[in-house]
């Protein structure tokens, strides 16, 4: 080893980055690569989301129409079919609650859960959800079940 073949260890230097607006002779300086006026040649500039160039951007073009209601309450939905075939699959016996639901993946353990009334049930099933359709209710206590309403 010799000075003339001195070099730094493999990755202790940085790739050798252009050093901007370091004066005319660098070749990088004046604009500083950036260009004559406009936003991007000043200091502080950041592009806002969904900006466009000064076109009317897409999310103010669009229409906006409609209601969305924020009390809105948004229930799972299990059919009487599903619960007839964890009945013939021998998952539940005679009671399903809804922590048996979200131990079956049924539902997640913050949904809110209603019967609805897809499908036929023939099996005598003690059923607790929050809410029940009119036709579900009925299916239930058909087969001598019971609909308990949390």
């Amino acid at each position: 080893m010799e000075l003339g073949n001195l070099k730094p260890a493999k990755g202790a230097v940085k790739g050798g980055s252009k050093r901007l607006g370091r004066g005319q002779g660098s070749g990088t300086g004046g604009t500083a690569s950036r260009g004559h006026k406009g936003a991007k040649s000043r200091s502080g500039y950041s592009k806002k989301i969904g900006f466009e160039g000064g076109q009317m951007p897409l999310q103010r073009r669009v229409p906006k129409f409609g209601f969305t209601n924020i009390n809105r309450k948004e229930y799972a939905g299990i059919n009487l079919d599903k619960l007839q075939a964890l009945v013939d699959g021998k998952k539940i016996k005679s009671t399903l609650d809804v922590e048996t639901m979200i131990s079956l993946r049924l539902v997640g353990k913050n949904d809110l859960v209603k019967i609805l009334g897809r499908g036929e049930l023939t099996s005598k099933l003690k059923v607790s959800a929050h809410k029940f359709t009119a036709s579900a209710k009925a299916a239930i206590e058909a087969a001598g079940g019971e609909a308990i309403t949390l």
